[in-house]
């Protein structure tokens, strides 16, 4: 046991007192969360930018209470038919989302597909608009109605989104740079073939690691959670301490990708390459970055194969989603079968000594 705390205090002061280490452990995911939580804290949906030419039947004789429900996700300006070019120009550059105006019985709706969600969103609202007030002509009651509601509190930010992403990132880059990055320099400085030859189990040795990476995750996610409450409103659930054995979970699972990393590569060069090429598109394809709710089916698949996919998926439910134990049994099973496969794969591929 001796052997095994003096191994981790000299590994765990060695992480701190790299400055490198901690940036890109630390500093560099921590800039993305202030980023994102900066743009996103207190941001509603936007309301779509339209102005009306002239006369438009269809908006005019709506009822004050239909009216009201149209403004809220719509700001409508009124113009005379002189401005109408002025109003396309404002739509082809950008600056107003539609120009509507009516010719005899025909809505005449103008817009730009620059930008295809809100087209999208555009369309949508005044076809409805058009269909209400073809059946309000008919005369014919509705039989059917529309209600809709938001499943998740209407107070959620964006924050508590970006938090758990952002986190799974962080955690991946420490753990896989760490071991990856370390076990070269070892083996180019002739450390690891002392510390075989010294009278050290090569247990305590891995444990070792393995308990400074999970100090270090612990740590992260103590600045991220401090930092995305006490800064920019991150509301937690009752469940969110099950973060903590998903963390030590996805922790082993990308010690055993970066000591991969480090069997196989011969410079630290090499393995800083190695282990960006493996994270920084997983953390693309695994939604870190931005949801992949509207990527092809194909994309969907891909990701669901990532380690770090569910290391996200399982903080979401637990720290957002309010979901209990049971929503971490899976991704803590995924990422630990993970963990055996890239560590025996590692194992057969570990050099002591650099050759």
């Amino acid at each position: 046991m001796s052997g095994f705390r003096s191994l981790s205090r000299a590994m765990f002061l060695g992480f701190i007192r790299d400055r490198m280490t901690l940036f890109w452990a630390v500093l560099f995911p921590l800039m993305f969360l202030v980023l994102f939580g900066g743009i996103f804290t207190n941001q509603n949906a936007s309301k779509i930018e339209v102005t009306q030419v002239g006369a438009v039947s269809v908006l005019d004789q709506m009822p004050s209470e239909a009216r009201a429900g149209i403004e809220e996700s719509m700001d409508i300006t009124k113009v005379s038919e002189q401005d109408a070019d002025a109003a396309l120009d404002q739509v082809r550059s950008g600056d107003l989302d539609a120009v509507i105006s009516q010719d005899g019985d025909t809505l005449v709706v103008r817009y730009s597909r620059a930008d295809p969600v809100t087209a999208g969103r555009v369309i949508g609202m005044f076809q409805g608009l058009v269909d209400s007030a073809n059946l309000a002509a008919s005369g014919v009651t509705p039989q059917f109605s529309l209600s809709t509601h938001q499943v998740e509190n209407e107070s959620l930010k964006a924050i508590q989104y970006v938090t758990p992403s952002l986190l799974g990132w962080a955690v991946a880059m420490s753990a896989t740079f760490g071991a990856a990055v370390n076990l070269v320099a070892w083996r180019k400085s002739g450390l690891l073939r002392r510390l075989r030859l010294a009278p050290i189990p090569t247990s305590s040795v891995v444990l070792a690691r393995v308990g400074v990476s999970l100090m270090v995750a612990l740590g992260q996610a103590a600045i991220f959670v401090g930092l995305g409450v006490g800064a920019f409103g991150l509301q937690l659930t009752g469940w969110w301490p099950l973060v903590v054995p998903l963390l030590l979970a996805g922790t082993l699972s990308f010690l055993a990708i970066g000591m991969l990393a480090g069997s196989v590569c011969k410079t630290e060069e090499g393995a800083v390459g190695l282990a960006n090429f493996i994270v920084l598109p997983m953390a693309f394809l695994s939604g870190s970055f931005f949801p992949l709710d509207g990527a092809p089916g194909w994309l969907q698949a891909i990701s669901k194969l990532l380690p770090l996919r569910h290391l996200n998926e399982g903080m979401l439910d637990v720290m957002v989603r309010g979901e209990g134990p049971a929503a971490i049994v899976l991704p803590i099973a995924i990422l630990l079968a993970f963990t055996v496969v890239f560590a025996g794969i590692s194992a057969k591929l570990f050099r002591w000594d650099a050759a």
